[in-house]
């Protein structure tokens, strides 16, 4: 046990951002030989079109086959893209297949043709936290293209979505930006920077990867680009005809025309217009209500038609309280489920930008560990997993967080529960995630300015035996254990995966 606790001890030893020395890259290379990675239970809707990346590493070339597919959809054996119109309700098994040189791997997939989207938390890359007002049609090519190039489509990253900024504004020193929010037919004007959106959607499934992009229920986004209002459905068939796969819709403006206190009717008002709008559009359009947790929308995102809704604020503003967010939004874990999501905002590491001023990408104020317990803390949630550092700048130490397998096959985990919280101390607490395997994911979250000593009781948690461990960033089993003993560093978190 003294040997496990020296271990685990050593794994997460918190050290400065900038030294990127071997022994805080925790997660194991990708093999040669093929693994098949991603959700094992997807939704999509009936007749719509349909477009998957089968995610897996490995070195290429690879071939892809896939049993039991229905005959709406083709596959293309060299990328792994499927492609096609989604088939007729019901739920089809599924067996992704890909091999190479060095190997095969297989994985289960159950596609769920009905009326429920993201059975799991979506995944993708958000521009906002890395570019804001700097955003251009080239920068969200080659964010699809790193996500490729990377290695992050292949552990399941599969939205690139451009957020603010998009739409011609009247405001600012950049004249290519401003110009007028609509046309003489009412059609929403992005900036020259953004020449061609169905060009930039299409070049963005052409990678087997989905796009998705933002706007404000009300006449104005929070940058002060033209918003939705009472164009709310030319809107959304424009945004369909485009092609995007993703809406994020923003408060900003809309409390000009509806305070904050108003009553809980008109703070769903917009949400539910532009849900029912949403649903009417000839694809799968992900819905994220981005309104801050006013009126409890946890309570009524899905009645509205939403995949996902904030629970707090833009995390931008709090970085510092990680640990803090993570613990708000888990108190609503009773309301999420497969098809709706508590969002409680981005993931932040590598480089981004300051969002107190939109300035450029710079290293993020995280130590390594804080880096992991950001990623574990998330993925123990079930919440959303959306990068918004700059994709360029990614290096090994970010790509080795956002890219461990078995850390987001926790959070993609098809029973999707958000973890329970058992609070040990002020600033310590153990996190239970319970999975559709029946094993449990764990966390011992320390969120204090000194290491500590805990542990995971298993009594204490409901397990009634020993319990195999697994060091999830590691990749490692330790054994089979009465319980678990670690020092978990300052804002550190120990991410476990148990099982009888």
């Amino acid at each position: 046990m003294y040997a496990c606790r020296r271990l685990l001890f050593a794994v997460f030893a918190a050290t400065c951002l900038t030294s990127k020395a071997d022994s805080q890259i925790l997660t194991p290379k990708p093999q040669p030989a093929p693994r098949v990675n991603g959700p094992t239970i997807y939704g999509a809707r009936p007749g719509h079109p349909f477009l998957y990346r089968i995610p897996a590493q490995g070195e290429r070339p690879m071939k892809f086959s896939v049993k039991n597919l229905p005959n709406t959809l083709q596959l293309d054996p060299d990328t792994g893209i499927i492609s096609g119109t989604t088939p007729g309700r019901g739920t089809y098994n599924l067996r992704f297949k890909a091999k190479n040189k060095h190997g095969s791997s297989q994985r289960t997939f159950r596609l769920v043709s009905g009326d429920t989207l993201s059975l799991t938390p979506s995944m993708g890359w958000n521009s906002w936290y890395a570019h804001y007002s700097r955003i251009t049609d080239k920068m969200m090519r080659e964010a699809a293209d790193i996500m490729i190039s990377t290695g992050m489509a292949d552990v399941g990253y599969q939205y690139v979505n451009v957020d603010d900024c998009w739409m011609n504004t009247d405001v600012g020193n950049d004249p290519q930006r401003i110009g007028p929010f609509r046309d003489d037919h009412g059609t929403i004007m992005p900036t020259k920077h953004f020449p061609d959106m169905k060009g930039l959607a299409d070049y963005i499934h052409s990678k087997g990867l989905k796009a998705g992009l933002y706007t404000s229920p009300g006449p104005l986004t929070c940058t002060h680009c033209g918003g939705a209002y009472e164009h709310e459905a030319q809107d959304a068939k424009q945004f369909a005809d485009w092609g995007f796969d993703f809406l994020k819709y923003d408060w900003c403006s809309y409390g000009h025309i509806t305070p904050r206190t108003a009553p809980l009717p008109e703070l769903k008002k917009p949400y539910a217009t532009m849900g029912a709008l949403l649903q009417q559009q000839n694809r799968d359009i992900l819905y994220n209500l981005c309104q801050y947790g006013m009126g409890n929308v946890w309570e009524w995102g899905t009645e509205v038609g939403g995949q996902s809704w904030r629970t707090s604020g833009d995390l931008g503003f709090e970085l510092s309280k990680i640990f803090a967010v993570a613990l708000k939004n888990s108190e609503h874990r009773a309301f999420q489920k497969p098809g709706g999501w508590n969002d409680p905002d981005y993931i932040q590491i590598g480089y981004i930008g300051n969002a107190r001023g939109g300035g450029l990408p710079a290293p993020c104020p995280f130590t390594p560990t804080e880096q992991y317990s950001f990623m574990s803390l998330w993925s123990l949630m079930a919440s959303p997993l959306f990068y918004s550092g700059d994709m360029t700048k990614l290096d090994d130490f970010t790509l080795n967080v956002l890219c461990n397998p078995e850390v987001i096959d926790i959070n993609q985990d098809a029973l999707g529960e958000g973890a329970n919280v058992l609070r040990l101390t002020p600033t310590t607490f153990i996190m239970v995630k319970n999975l559709e395997d029946g094993g449990q994911a764990i966390g011992l979250c320390n969120a204090s300015e000194e290491q500590t000593s805990m542990t995971a009781n298993w009594s204490a948690l409901g397990f009634k035996s020993k319990q195999h461990v697994r060091d999830v960033w590691r990749q490692k089993d330790l054994g089979k254990m009465k319980q678990f003993d670690t020092i978990v560093p300052k804002h550190g978190v120990v991410l476990l995966r148990v099982s009888n």
